[in-house]
């Protein structure tokens, strides 16, 4: 008790003596237990020393306040973390946000506040202070039960495991992407897409890279590696892929090959690639050996000694004594002086060293097995499992899957850049979904912490009921004035590149080939060419839109004084504007939104740009349906990525909705209106621009907000927007 004392003098000055003493005191006799007060008296002084006298009072006041919410077993949990907290503070300030956060946690969901608490000094380690707060706030915000949220802080979600990869700066692969890419150009002048695996992969495939069908897919960071070795990890494993590229020209075929066979021919066939690699640039040597890390001694299980097997293949200077290891690197080492050009010696090789593991009766589990070393991929690229192969083996299927997956290939037959950045499914592609099957996820910005939560949304593209069009057929006849109109504004509007007239009479410039024509008639006599001018013109349309139209519960209200609805409405609206743009043939799309929480947001395709706008399309568009909310960021985002793949010199997302941005799953009205302002200021960023007609007159908080004053047009009178139609058209093309 003295030396307890001593400490708290030590670390309170007189002026706080009296509140420690009574800060302490109140723990002691609120009857939470002796190992809760006295885990606070010996804390305090300690946090005292580190953060300040105030923050060891102010802990007091937390600890009471969650051992009341979430129990004993927290308040324990909590003083353990605030000492960690503490040292790592650089300033009392950080110590005091955690605090607050801390007690948020208790306050909204106490019973994952234990879960948040153990793991939080890995993840304060990891992403610092301000990261800390941004993973305690998508975790509280998952939306669903505590079941969920206690994954999530248990760090068992792939939510969790994905923001911890990619909240590192230095660590994680969107970071080192940009000096990634021009790397692998220089050393083996190949340029293939390189994307991100994605957070819900199976475990093997976002542990190790892979490759296929000309992309590479590289996972966000390397679990087990500082964040020093990160960048070189990265380099060592496109180096891999890289001679690969360059060496292994025709896949193997799977067929008829078990789990552990796929494997030693893989491995043997990474050996090959990497000395002939070496024959062309041996200082690949150093980076590469640095991440063998397998050794003589240990159990010798089959993992194992293919981990050995693999860097004795590589680093001649390395001895191993167990007879499997010696005799591969004999028989690599025979092989590749006959032929190391062909891949037979791999198939050869892998093959006999396959036997031999069999005949020692070594267990492999291919469920649990993982590639060694880390930078070496998967394996799954270099084999041939065919399309529907009953053959492949079922622990090799997720992987297979993996290699497949980057496969896809654009319409006109080649690579899609963006295929896999953030389209895990393979359904993001312009086809019409036939069933509501979720296509792809993106991330979604939270103002608070002024970052992107990634993958957060799931975008989901249920099929359209059809209806008949017979009604807007209708209601296009009785107004074939502004249809008319409209096509007229399509048609003048000169939306392109500027084109450079020559030899005019009068223009901004001189035509300089004209000029020095003119110059040599008039000294040689002759009568000189007055169209001597130039000027720059836009001399016809190079315009693609996709509309979007806003489905939501709301447009199933009736507009005010009339019969019509809301939605009603909007589908006259578009189908007018679609008819004109399929007289000229202008290339366009159409698409209804609505959402139903950040899992389930709709993207319903009535017309695609390569599709027509025939009875299909406008059947599609008869069948919209109101129902659900407005979560506008994903829908512009996916919008996005269609208009990105079009060639067009402008490139316009129209967006039609008749309220404010919000879901069920969200209480605080801003985010979703910055979330949308972000995905917007993104499609500028691509060179797409984005204009709202916004069909509510309360909407003056928000609209300008998200798309400027300048992109947006609010109607307070929602039955005049097909009147209105054609003066917005005429206003997008003069900007």
């Amino acid at each position: 008790m003295t030396e307890g004392r001593t400490g708290a003098a030590r670390s309170f000055p007189a002026e706080w003596q009296g509140r420690w003493s009574a800060a302490h005191a109140r723990i002691d006799q609120a009857g939470y237990g002796d190992l809760v007060a006295g885990a606070y008296r010996s804390a305090g002084p300690i946090v005292a020393a580190r953060a300040g006298p105030a923050e060891a009072i102010r802990l007091g006041e937390s600890v009471s306040f969650v051992a009341i919410r979430s129990g004993r077993r927290a308040a324990c949990l909590l003083i353990d973390a605030a000492l960690h907290a503490a040292e790592a503070a650089r300033h009392p300030s950080e110590l005091t946000s955690w605090l607050e956060l801390v007690d948020d946690i208790a306050r909204r969901a106490p019973k994952i506040l234990s879960a948040f608490l153990q793991n939080g000094s890995q993840v304060l380690d990891r992403l610092g202070f301000a990261g800390l707060a941004v993973f305690a706030r998508m975790g509280l915000d998952l939306g669903r039960d505590d079941a969920h949220r206690l994954a999530f802080f248990a760090l068992q979600s792939p939510e969790a495991r994905q923001l911890l990869e990619r909240q590192h700066p230095s660590a994680s692969l969107p970071g080192l992407l940009p000096g990634l890419k021009p790397y692998l150009r220089a050393l083996w002048a190949i340029s293939p897409p390189i994307v991100e695996t994605p957070g819900d992969a199976p475990e093997a495939m976002r542990r190790r890279a892979g490759f296929g069908g000309g992309g590479v897919r590289l996972p966000p960071s390397y679990a087990g590696f500082p964040a020093s070795d990160q960048k070189q990890l990265h380099r060592a494993t496109l180096a891999h892929i890289g001679a690969h590229h360059r060496f292994t020209r025709k896949k193997f075929p799977a067929t008829g090959l078990k789990p552990l066979q796929l494997a030693l021919v893989s491995l043997i066939e990474d050996a090959r690639v990497e000395r002939l690699a070496l024959c062309e640039m041996p200082g690949l040597f150093a980076l590469w050996r640095g991440f063998h890390v397998a050794r003589p001694e240990g159990a010798p299980v089959a993992i194992t000694l293919m981990a050995r097997l693999a860097r004795a293949l590589l680093d001649p200077s390395y001895e191993d004594p167990h007879g499997w290891v010696s005799k591969g690197r004999a028989l690599f080492e025979e092989a590749a002086a006959v032929d190391i050009g062909s891949q037979q010696l791999s198939r050869h090789v892998g093959g006999l060293l396959g036997n031999d593991i069999g005949q020692m009766r070594l267990q492999f589990d291919a469920k649990s097995y993982v590639v060694q070393p880390a930078y070496r991929d998967d394996g799954m690229g270099v084999w041939d499992f065919g399309d529907d192969n009953p053959e492949v083996p079922y622990e090799m299927q997720a992987p297979a899957e993996g290699a497949r997956l980057e496969q896809r290939e654009s319409d006109d037959g080649r690579p899609e850049p963006d295929t896999l950045s953030d389209d895990s499914s393979g359904r993001a592609a312009m086809v019409e979904a036939s069933e509501d099957v979720a296509v792809a996820r993106y991330p979604e910005f939270d103002y608070v912490t002024g970052r992107e939560r990634p993958d957060w949304c799931t975008v989901h593209e249920p099929a359209v009921p059809m209806a008949s069009p017979a009604a807007l057929h209708r209601a296009i006849e009785q107004r074939a004035d502004l249809a008319s109109r409209l096509t007229a504004i399509i048609k003048s509007s000169k939306v392109s590149r500027q084109q450079r007239v020559r030899r005019q009479a009068e223009g901004e410039c001189l035509d300089m080939d004209a000029a020095i024509e003119a110059v040599i008639a008039r000294r040689s006599g002759q009568v000189p060419e007055d169209r001597i001018y130039g000027r720059y013109e836009r001399r016809h349309r190079d315009l693609a839109i996709l509309v979007l139209i806003d489905s939501s519960a709301s447009t199933g209200e009736r507009v005010s004084g009339r019969s019509e609805t809301v939605l009603e409405t909007e589908r006259l609206a578009v189908a007018m504007l679609a008819k004109a743009m399929t007289e000229l043939g202008d290339p366009f799309a159409l698409a209804a939104f609505s959402s139903n929480t950040r899992d389930h947001i709709g993207y319903q395709r009535i017309k695609d740009f390569a599709g027509r706008y025939d009875i299909a399309a406008e059947g599609r568009l008869a069948g919209l349906q109101s129902h659900h909310s407005t979560r506008l960021g994903a829908v512009i985002r996916h919008a996005g990525k269609d208009l990105k793949r079009q060639l067009s010199y402008r490139r316009l997302l129209l967006i039609i909705t008749d309220g404010e941005p919000h879901d069920i799953d969200v209480d605080d009205r801003r985010y979703l209106v910055e979330d949308a302002r972000a995905a917007v200021h993104g499609l500028h960023n691509d060179g797409i621009d984005v204009f709202a007609i916004v069909l509510d007159s309360e909407a003056e908080s928000y609209a300008p907000r998200i798309f400027s004053r300048r992109n947006c047009i609010q109607l307070k009178s929602i039955e005049t927007l097909p009147e209105r139609l054609p003066g917005l058209l005429l206003r997008l093309a003069m900007q």
